[in-house]
């Protein structure tokens, strides 16, 4: 029968002492002791070892836990100790240190292991990947090539635009200058005043573009940022043809570069709120601010890249020295930079619902009683598509002389008011034509209180119940019915049945159902205030 006895080793490594006197880090052996015995020993007692226990108890009641983790994954412990004072532990890897069970629970950030720390630090977020949404670096790396393939589009174009300027290219200097506006006639200051004027007209004319799109279509880019931010690069491509044939025709440079810019003021319109747009979906912990920064990074390094690309280009015999070959350079290069553009806006995951997004979620619900995740719905969302051409066509902030076809029959309106009682939007369908054509308009009541004027009604929760009961119609639809208003009820108490089951869907599948970007028409609204009056007495 064997004693217990007791172990008694030291352990140097990570084991470190500070000292306030020195400033330096020293290191200190901590022992530590192990208590084993013999298999064959006897147990202990029952009642020392509950004396053993208690004692145990209060020793570990006497130490506390400190932990300070940095961003490289180094882990510092500080162990206040009663009885021995402050200890600090300095551990590398979590897993392997003997701590780790006791701060298990708390996550590791950490970023990619490709990168070394002063190059990830540089180019992404501080608390990457967690203070991103999980599209970020996916989109980045596509972006990248995308404005390596425009910028060099950019210095093709320049190129062209300064051989336009240039006299060997078969028009005298004479038409040149008259193409700009100004003659020899005049003196050489007074030409030289007048050209100036005369070019930064041209950049005025392109500022039009951008004040014209920012006043006009302003809230359109909320809704769907990915069709704009595509549209915009169409749009730009467009522009750049302009200053490409500035060449051809030197002598109509100033309308051609001016009709150029304008085109491409109205790309940049679009552009740069619709990437506000991404860059706020992207700020996940609010740090919309430093996404838009390291941004920037990711774009002037493609730029210098880009423009170093195109100066070789340039500078490469045979490859743009003739119009015909910077042409084909030029296109290759915009197919390739709009390919990328495309690819980098699929990966974009938005948990938020638009309309393209609501039609999808709504069509997979009704079809097979499922609503797709947000990954999956977005992957399926096409961005090119207007809404016009989408299947069945929706028609919001629809007079109600056309929803009731013209007849302005009292019995069919008294129909569509009973059938939409409790909603706030009225619902008809076009059953003349061959395919499924729906007219939304939406209920407004304008209320005084305090001699101020408030409007209430229709929400974007009343559009994508308008949007689920469409699809109703259009799945279930009976083309040889002749009781219409039968089908509108029919397919509004299936709604009202299952459409509370959507939205609880919805905040399963991982979608935002706070916030809906479906904006109802301001258009055209109906207030039935007056109705439900009327409705009251004899009519």
């Amino acid at each position: 029968m064997g004693m217990p006895f007791a172990l008694r080793l030291s352990f140097p490594a990570f084991a470190f002492e500070s000292s306030t006197t020195s400033g330096r880090w020293r290191a200190r052996r901590f022992p530590f002791r192990f208590l084993s015995s013999p298999l064959q020993s006897n147990p202990q007692d029952p009642a020392e070892e509950e004396e053993n226990f208690g004692k145990e108890s209060v020793r570990r009641r006497k130490q506390s836990i400190l932990v300070e983790r940095y961003s490289n994954g180094a882990i510092k412990r500080y162990i206040l100790d009663d009885e021995v004072g402050v200890r600090i532990s300095l551990t590398e890897d979590v897993a392997n240190n003997n701590f780790g069970a006791l701060d298990s629970s708390v996550p590791e950030t950490k970023r990619p292991s490709v990168l070394p720390q002063f190059v990830a630090d540089f180019v992404l977020p501080a608390g990457f990947p967690g203070s991103v949404s999980e599209d970020y670096l996916e989109y980045m790396l596509l972006q990248f090539p995308t404005n390596v393939t425009g910028w060099i589009c950019h210095a093709l174009v320049t190129s062209s635009l300064l051989k336009a300027c240039e006299s060997n290219s078969g028009t005298t200097s004479n038409e040149i200058l008259q193409g700009v506006g100004v003659g020899y006639s005049t003196g050489t200051a007074a030409a030289a005043t007048a050209a100036a004027i005369r070019w930064v007209s041209k950049d005025g004319i392109g500022a039009l573009g951008r004040l014209f799109i920012g006043g006009r279509f302003g809230n359109l880019f909320d809704d769907d940022p990915k069709q704009w931010r595509m549209y915009a690069d169409f749009i730009g491509s467009a522009g750049s043809i302009f200053d490409l044939t500035t060449q051809l025709y030197p002598a109509y440079f100033l309308p051609l570069a001016s009709l150029g810019n304008l085109t491409k003021a109205v790309a940049r319109g679009l552009k740069d709120p619709s990437s506000r747009v991404i860059q706020n979906h992207f700020a996940a912990s609010g740090n919309l601010g430093e996404v838009a920064a390291k941004e920037e990074v990711w774009e002037v390094g493609a730029q210098l890249l880009g423009l170093a690309v195109g100066i070789l280009i340039l500078d490469t015999p045979g490859l743009v020295k003739t119009f015909p070959a910077l042409t084909l350079t030029w296109t290759s290069m915009r197919l390739l930079h709009l390919w990328f553009r495309y690819q980098s806006l699929l990966v974009l995951r938005f948990d938020t619902i638009n309309l393209k997004r609501a039609r999808l979620l709504v069509k997979s619900h009704i079809e097979r009683s499922h609503v797709p995740g947000c990954a999956d719905c977005n992957k399926e969302e096409n961005i090119l598509l207007w809404e016009t051409f989408t299947k069945p066509r929706i028609t919001f902030g629809v007079p109600l002389e056309e929803m009731i076809s013209g007849k302005k029959s009292i019995s069919e309106v008294k129909a569509l008011m009973r059938v939409y009682e409790k909603e706030q939007y009225l619902l008809m369908v076009n059953w003349q034509t061959k395919d499924l054509e729906v007219f939304v308009s939406f209920k407004s009541i304008i209320l005084m209180k305090h001699r101020i004027c408030r409007q209430v009604g229709a929400t974007s929760m009343s559009v994508l119940r308008s949007v689920w009961q469409t699809y109703w119609l259009h799945v279930n639809w009976e083309q040889h019915s002749l009781d219409v208003f039968y089908q509108l009820a029919k397919s509004h108490k299936e709604m009202e049945t299952n459409f509370d089951n959507f939205l609880e869907q919805l905040g399963q599948a991982g979608w935002d159902t706070n916030q809906f970007n479906l904006k109802v028409p301001g258009g055209i609204l109906i207030d039935e205030s007056g109705f439900i009056q009327s409705s009251q007495g004899q009519v």
